[in-house]
């Protein structure tokens, strides 16, 4: 899938995106991006869906049997090679 331009680089992408870039491992989970910028879920999912949606980040539902029925599936986020050198780039503060 292609990427498309990020519509918006604003502080609260960029704190998204970084938080992205930072994480160590291939995936992270929405409350981790939550944690690590500080911003409020009604902040974070919107910009985690408009990332997907733009082709930067590719998402997968966690299997339930792993959490065993002590939580709900976390949707893991992973962001694509495009949408890697864009984040890159974004945070730069390049569009």
């Amino acid at each position: 899938m292609e990427t498309r331009p990020l519509a918006r680089n604003t502080f609260t992408a960029r704190s998204v995106l970084r938080a992205l870039l930072a994480h160590p491992g291939p995936e992270i989970y929405g409350r981790q991006v939550i944690e690590a910028t500080g911003l409020q879920a009604g902040t974070v999912y919107p910009i985690l869906h408009r990332l997907e949606a733009g082709g930067w980040l590719a998402s997968r539902w966690e299997d339930p049997a792993a959490c065993a029925g002590f939580r709900p599936p976390r949707r893991y986020y992973q962001l694509t090679p495009d949408g890697a050198v864009q984040a890159a780039e974004a945070v730069k503060g390049r569009p």
